[in-house]
């Protein structure tokens, strides 16, 4: 979260960012990610180009899921990125960025 540029981190001022060991089922399903496939992180929320009159709402979340991450770093230091690389990649979605988009920018 330090690496985000101001600019950028003024927008998650409503956005909680949790880690949790592994995805609950309702995540999993929610995600449409394949059996064979891990999920490293996961926003949920209304990103903010889809809003409008919104107010008074929980936050976002951003989670991620350590055990994931862990099952394919094999070093503190590639943990260190993959946790930046999502976390890039979930704020992406916070901005209304899909998943192929973010592809083709590497995250």
């Amino acid at each position: 979260m330090e690496d985000i540029p101001e600019e950028v981190s003024a927008y998650l001022d409503n956005v909680d960012i949790v880690v949790e060991q592994y995805p609950t089922r309702e995540q999993l399903l929610g995600s449409l990610i394949k059996d064979d496939e891990y999920l490293m992180g996961l926003y949920e929320g209304l990103p903010l180009t889809e809003r409008a009159e919104y107010g008074a709402v929980l936050p976002d979340k951003i989670t991620i899921f350590q055990n994931s991450i862990e099952h394919f770093c094999t070093s503190d230091k590639e943990i260190m990125e993959e946790v930046r690389k999502t976390i890039v990649h979930e704020v992406g979605h916070h901005f209304g960025m899909s998943d192929k988009r973010l592809e083709e920018l590497g995250y």
